[in-house]
């Protein structure tokens, strides 16, 4: 099979973005002649102005970068000259006029198997469903919200104890891993795209941190699911009495006493809550402007904790 030289956009904002655009430089199989990202904000405790990591990825290769405020900014002629623009977690929606400009149009690398978790959050979504598997969905992009022609699938397992991070984390190194060959499929015309069933199809609402906050009377198990889901962002969280908690780790026990929800029982080694169905063993934790901690270690330094009723909510 040749090798074509195909000249790339690339619109992309976070870390995920990233590590694909560092594996299409690095095998220089192909050419980025232009960088699309978010504008840099605040961010962080400090609401300094950071800048994506895209970005920094490109100003380092010495690609040029735009950074559109919004999608009616998006002009076609930011990719004159080039084949096809790849878009990975950019955050801007890309007008039609831009998805036809390139020869090879507009691709997606998305991180579920779609139809299933079309929408912002697919990762997220997939952990608090259960589902056992998820992977990444390279897409001919259309004007439709993740309903374009799929290119190709690479599936990836979910173990029981992934959190949103790790698993995010794996399907960054299957995206990377796979994009240049798929580039080389591309140029040479050795794809026949399947199209989705809509049907089958389910929507990854964005999370809001509303969301993160634990109602006690679920089960144990959505809640597990809940806390390694939303690790690292944007951590699930209660109050017990006057103490706010973020909640990092925790497993699930299957007594529940036939207590209300939100009951916190005494144990040394767990900080244990009822909940609508079984116990939620809160493992590692952390209070407010303090570091993340084990359950072991937060007793050891409030051993007063269990003096008085406690009940979160």
């Amino acid at each position: 099979m040749s090798q074509p030289n195909l000249k790339l956009a690339f619109a992309g904002t976070p870390e995920l973005a990233c590590k694909i655009l560092e594996s299409l430089i690095d095998a220089g199989e192909h050419t980025v002649e232009v960088v699309l990202t978010q504008p840099d904000r605040p961010a962080g405790r400090g609401r300094k102005i950071k800048q994506s990591e895209v970005k920094l990825c490109a100003i380092e290769k010495n690609i040029p970068v735009l950074q559109p405020e919004k999608s009616s900014d998006l002009k076609p002629e930011y990719l004159n000259g080039c084949d096809l623009m790849l878009v990975v977690a950019y955050g801007l929606l890309i007008k039609p006029e831009i998805l036809v400009k390139p020869n090879f149009g507009c691709i997606n690398i998305h991180t579920s198997l779609l139809p299933r978790w079309r929408g912002a959050a697919p990762i997220q979504r997939a952990i608090e469903a259960g589902d056992k598997n998820t992977g990444i969905t390279f897409m001919q992009m259309e004007q439709g919200l993740d309903t374009g022609p799929i290119l190709e699938q690479v599936t990836c397992e979910i173990n029981a104890n992934d959190t949103g991070g790790q698993l995010h984390d794996r399907l960054a190194e299957i995206g990377a891993n796979n994009i240049n060959q798929l580039l080389t499929k591309i140029a040479n015309n050795n794809l026949n795209p399947i199209k989705q069933d809509d049907s089958k199809s389910t929507y990854a609402n964005k999370i809001s941190k509303q969301e993160a906050k634990i109602d006690w009377t679920k089960s144990a198990i959505e809640l597990e699911r809940k806390v390694r889901a939303f690790n690292p962002f944007p951590v699930t969280h209660t109050q017990i009495n006057d103490l706010n908690f973020r909640i990092w780790e925790a497993d699930i026990k299957s007594d529940s006493e036939n207590l209300t929800p939100g009951t916190v029982l005494k144990n040394k080694s767990s900080l244990d809550i009822v909940t609508g169905e079984g116990v939620l063993a809160i493992t590692k934790l952390q209070l407010a402007g303090k570091r993340m901690m084990t359950a072991k270690e937060f007793f050891n330094g409030h051993p007063d904790f269990f003096t008085e009723k406690r009940q979160a909510n």
